[in-house]
């Protein structure tokens, strides 16, 4: 028996196939554009994504016909909706979580609903990327579209409905909408009607895990299926992300370290708080039961090593392509082994969580002529880790507690840099086997409702440790009175109108 994760990202989508011990059978990946025809607009065209979806499924499991698939999860992007008229016709493209244009709309809003009140019934706050600002704006905007739309599905449930289930939307991923009750887990009456939208229009919501449905026989066989495979309720992105890492626990989170790096931990209580509130922290349901999880990033992450290979790596890149090795991997073994006299504000783009600043630049203080090259990029590597740590200190204060933590992501791959992220958080940092893990946490999802086996029991043995990183004590001394200089540096460059 296999099973099957799809991970449907803002970029592309990949599905992997894994059998029932865990091992990856075969991975198929398709690239897609991000569309932006005017300034803070950002959409994927929702046909061109399903089709892509459909064929990497396709692949897939036709490459395992000897172990065929059996069950299908999916890890989704948030907060993108496709309207979708009666008779399925798609009618306008998903905006996608970097989509600005409803920035507009937010703060009027919030104001008459009540910034507390939607607070405490989604456990986030109120902010353009969320479901609920793009619907307001194609409302009000577009209301031939509005009247035109039979429903609305985010992509978890609009690839059921092409996979001819009844489609159902996991409450992770339900909760990124900011259209659904926390506590009742079910969607918000009062929102709803806010928006003036029945909830006959939005899918049914069902926890991560359960079984939405059983695909037809003539979808299966022309997609190589196996006869009877089911699909199941996945979740948001970075939940399955973390449950493919072998999160299942308290204490524990993933750190995911890609282009934005992000820290997504699992707890047992659903928190909502002051300090939560006004850091932009959410609080939202888990890939397993009863738990419940946040969301603390930074948009500055791997893109800023991006920029320093780009603009300052030339000579690296040039080996790199005569030896075959990758251009970032011979950066970092350049990267300076002590830490830095530098500090880094690290809002080279807009920063994340628990700001959500848009106006501050990023700063490098500290320089001097004997500064080399390899004490920069530590010293941006040490910023964004710097960030990452506020977050966490955030959430500890309020009730969330991280002692270790999971790496996955390319990053994950540099024991130099894990090192410098343990010695800054003062945490233990483990490294797992799995380079997929949105695909392994869904596929893990499939497995545990065909089986019947606790899904705790799947991660136990198909997530595999390979290695783990403590912090070392003299670095970690020297990070600790940096931080506090961290903080000053952010309210001395907030200052300044440049």
């Amino acid at each position: 028996m296999s099973y099957l994760g799809l991970d449907i990202g803002t970029t592309g989508c990949k599905a992997v196939v894994f059998d029932s011990s865990g091992r990856q059978l075969a991975v198929s990946y398709r690239e897609y554009p991000v569309l932006s025809t005017q300034e803070g607009w950002a959409e994927l065209d929702s046909r061109v994504v399903c089709d892509s979806c459909l064929s990497v499924i396709r692949e897939t499991a036709s490459a395992c016909a000897d172990d065929p698939v059996r069950g299908i999860g999916i890890s989704s992007q948030g907060e993108a909706f496709t309207p979708v008229d009666k008779n399925g016709n798609f009618l306008y493209n998903a905006m996608v979580s970097s989509d600005t244009r409803a920035a507009v709309l937010v703060d009027k809003w919030s104001e008459k609903f009540g910034r507390e009140r939607l607070y405490e019934i989604t456990g986030h706050t109120a902010h353009p990327m969320f479901t609920l600002f793009k619907l307001l704006w194609l409302r009000d905007n577009y209301p031939e579209i509005w009247s035109q739309a039979a429903s609305f599905h985010c992509f978890e449930d609009l690839i059921h409905t092409q996979l001819g289930v009844t489609p159902a939307m996991s409450w992770p991923l339900a909760g990124r909408t900011m259209l659904f009750d926390l506590r009742r887990h079910d969607w918000s009456d009062c929102i709803l009607d806010a928006l003036d939208l029945e909830r006959s229009r939005l899918p049914r919501t069902l926890p991560s895990g359960a079984i939405v449905g059983i695909i037809p026989d003539n979808i299966s066989s022309r997609l190589g299926l196996a006869s009877g495979a089911i699909v199941v309720a996945g979740g948001h992105d970075q939940p399955c992300g973390a449950l493919g890492a072998g999160v299942t626990s308290a204490g524990t989170a993933v750190y995911s370290i890609g282009t934005v790096e992000c820290i997504t931990p699992a707890f047992t209580e659903r928190i909502f708080s002051p300090q939560l509130f006004t850091n932009n922290l959410c609080t939202y349901d888990y890939t397993l039961p009863g738990m419940y999880t946040t969301v603390a990033f930074s948009l500055t992450g791997g893109n800023l090593l991006k920029w320093f290979r780009d603009e300052f790596g030339q000579a690296e890149s040039k080996l790199a392509e005569q030896v075959g090795e990758s251009a970032y991997t011979l950066l970092l073994q350049n990267m300076s082994a002590k830490p830095t006299s530098l500090l880094v504000l690290p809002y080279f783009t807009p920063s994340g969580t628990p700001r959500f600043d848009t106006r501050t630049k990023g700063a490098i203080v500290g320089l001097r002529l004997t500064t080399t090259r390899g004490e920069m990029l530590r010293a941006l590597l040490e910023g964004v880790t710097f960030e990452m740590r506020l977050n966490l200190k955030i959430l500890s204060e309020s009730g969330i507690r991280v002692s270790e933590l999971v790496a996955i992501g390319g990053g994950a791959r540099s024991n130099k840099w894990i090192q410098l992220k343990a010695d800054i958080l003062g945490a233990r940092i483990k490294t797992v086997a799995v380079t997929e893990a949105g695909c392994l946490g869904a596929a893990m999802l499939a497995c545990a409702a065909h089986t019947k086996e606790d899904v705790r029991n799947l991660a136990s043995k198909w997530v595999r440790v390979t290695g783990e990183i403590r912090p070392d004590p003299s670095n970690a001394e020297f990070y600790n009175e940096r931080f506090a200089k961290y903080l000053d540096l952010y309210l001395a460059v907030s200052s300044l109108d440049v």
